[in-house]
């Protein structure tokens, strides 16, 4: 589908874009300006809670909306900058009552409530790490993750902690506190009521000098075998969450703005809190899980003019026979933006033909922090591609031979190994007591992604597939997502995961597993059908010799098919961390 590309008219838009010359913006370029754009801290020093919350506290943003919190049940609530500030400062009262030192590790086990959004400021201005934990995780994932992250106080809610936690705490020797947000009352010495402490805690804090390179958040990444890897950040990873909040998400001062992912993850952290409102933006919350009527509604009455959401919720959206532009108002609405994994090019043109905007790609890592590469509101989208490397970051397609030695590949159209030149400011510093895996990440100062592209002749980025999900088939080498691609465009189909079979003739078979829109039935006849469809798009040589129907997909939290999970059941091998599936 290369050739359907989305032209933009600018003098079409609601709002002028932030960025309209894009070679010329990223010809000039430098980090240090986009520094100019932090107040820094009155003792010196760079620290994520002053620049996302107290300096506009402290200015004219004082009496804006920073939080609008919808809750599950029909609440609504707001908080503004002023009232933020006073909230954090409370919490990092509390964590400074409860001697926790610099450096040492706050986890957040917790669904979308404001409390916890308070809190992670709070954790950042007593210069804690922010270590958030996905609520839907059972006792083994959360034990794993705090041993490994050195766990020394816990914040989350009876409910979490009766279920999850209690019975794993006889093994969590070095964490001193849980602090439980819905509690009235301490349970005893060490398992203690939030509120409580609150109510006690002076609303003045003053944030002691930072150094940009104190490590602010450890996030954890799932591993397919082994058990996940603590990814280090720092606290001048706001550089690139102010750049690419004001490029990649065009945030305006006006804005509503709606992250959708859970603060449990890297994109609910990055630009689900964060962001935001290091632009002084209004920070949109929904507590409750997806539910389309329900996300209509929301962009309709709360007038979010930039929504931040997830291929996983674009495909539910895309099996809904529906017109949302005429039983909603979504005039307001003026970039949509998606992550997780990679939109496959039926999704970019579904938006534009129902929602009357195109759906924005763009491809970053919990390792890389922010966004890397993106489709921007003001240039040309070629739907299925990353789109182009944003100002600041130097992406690359490379080839590592056997010895080591990196060499750029240069032809366009060919495939690599997805590359960042080092130095953009949220590049993660570590893996956590894990130096020779972090070093491994590195060549010749190049970061490799694990992920395989290719670069085209106008320098966008189109995504094949991990590197350990490439199909070897009758000698060509078959990207996972090409034919998933293919296969959505089928009007029956609405999501479809595409894995390698061992074959003792051809080396892999190419096997599809699909799910279908409302309205389709299973069959043989589909089956071949949708067989002879692939056919017609890819060649007999690509597309899936075998199609299996299933109602739901694997997939993680975040929106990415698990494939390896996909092709271990296939096998009948051990599925490896399942911990980030989706439930």
């Amino acid at each position: 589908m290369r050739e359907n590309l989305i032209e933009k008219n600018v003098d079409e838009f609601l709002l002028r874009p932030n960025l309209l010359d894009y070679e010329g913006e990223c010809r000039e370029f430098r980090w240090e300006d986009v520094g100019r754009e932090f107040e820094g801290l009155p003792g010196g020093g760079l620290n994520i809670a002053h620049e996302a919350i107290d300096r506009h506290a402290n200015g004219a943003l004082s009496d804006k909306t920073a939080l609008l919190w919808l809750g599950q049940n029909g609440e609504r609530k707001t908080y503004t900058f002023g009232e933020m500030k006073k909230e954090s400062a409370k919490f990092a009262n509390v964590l400074k009552r409860l001697h926790l030192a610099k450096g040492e590790r706050v986890f957040t086990l917790s669904s979308r409530i404001p409390q916890l959004y308070a809190s992670a400021m709070g954790i950042f201005k007593n210069q804690n790490v922010l270590c958030p934990l996905f609520s839907q995780f059972g006792p083994e994932p959360i034990l794993q993750r705090m041993l490994k992250g050195d766990a020394k106080l816990l914040l989350t809610t009876k409910k979490l902690y009766e279920k999850k936690v209690r019975p794993i705490l006889h093994e969590l020797l070095d964490l001193r506190y849980v602090l439980l947000l819905d509690a009235d009352e301490d349970e005893n010495e060490k398992t203690l009521s939030y509120s409580r402490l609150m109510s006690e805690a002076s609303e003045n804090f003053e944030i002691l000098p930072t150094d940009p390179e104190d490590m602010s958040i450890l996030h954890f990444t799932s591993g397919t075998t082994g058990t996940p890897k603590g990814v280090a950040h720092v606290h001048k990873a706001i550089y690139a969450h102010y750049m690419t909040g004001k490029y990649a998400l065009d945030l305006h001062p006006q804005d509503n703005y709606w992250c959708t992912a859970d603060p449990g993850w890297v994109t609910g952290t990055s630009y689900g809190i964060i962001t935001p409102w290091l632009h002084g933006v209004t920070n949109i919350v929904d507590e409750a899980e997806f539910d389309a009527a329900r996300w209509y509604k929301t962009l309709q009455d709360e007038k979010v003019s930039v929504w931040y959401t997830a291929p996983t919720a674009i495909r539910r959206l895309m099996r809904i026979d529906s017109e949302p532009t005429l039983e909603y108002d979504l005039s307001n609405l003026r970039l949509i933006q998606s992550v997780g994994e990679p939109l496959n090019p039926e999704a970019v043109l579904w938006g534009e033909k129902k929602l009357k905007l195109p759906i924005h790609d763009n491809w970053w890592q919990t390792e890389t922090g922010a966004i890397m590469i993106a489709n921007l509101i003001s240039q040309t989208i070629r739907p299925g591609s990353m789109g182009r490397p944003l100002p600041g970051i130097v992406a690359g397609i490379v080839h590592v031979d056997d010895e080591g030695v990196l060499s750029e590949v240069t032809e366009p159209n060919k495939e690599g190994d997805l590359a960042l030149k080092v130095g953009w400011p949220s590049m993660f510093r570590g893996y956590l007591h894990n130096e020779e895996k972090y070093e491994k990440s590195f060549v010749d100062g190049w970061y490799l992604s694990g992920d395989l592209a290719y670069k085209d002749e106008a320098g966008y980025f189109w995504f094949v597939g991990r590197a350990d999900d490439i199909i070897k088939t009758s000698g060509h080498m078959v990207g996972p997502f090409e034919v998933e691609s293919a296969l959505m465009e089928h009007p029956a189909v609405a999501e479809a995961g595409v894995i390698g079979k061992p074959d003792q003739i051809i080396g892999q078979l190419v096997k599809a597993f699909v799910s279908l829109k409302t309205n389709y039935e299973p069959s043989d006849e589909l089956r071949r059908e949708l067989i002879g469809f692939a056919r017609k798009k890819l060649g007999v040589a690509v597309a899936p010799k075998e199609i299996e129907f299933q109602e739901n997909l694997p997939k993680t939290r975040s929106g990415k098919i698990m494939r390896r999970l996909l092709k271990a059941r296939e096998m009948g091998l051990p599925e490896g961390d399942t911990s980030t599936l989706e439930e």
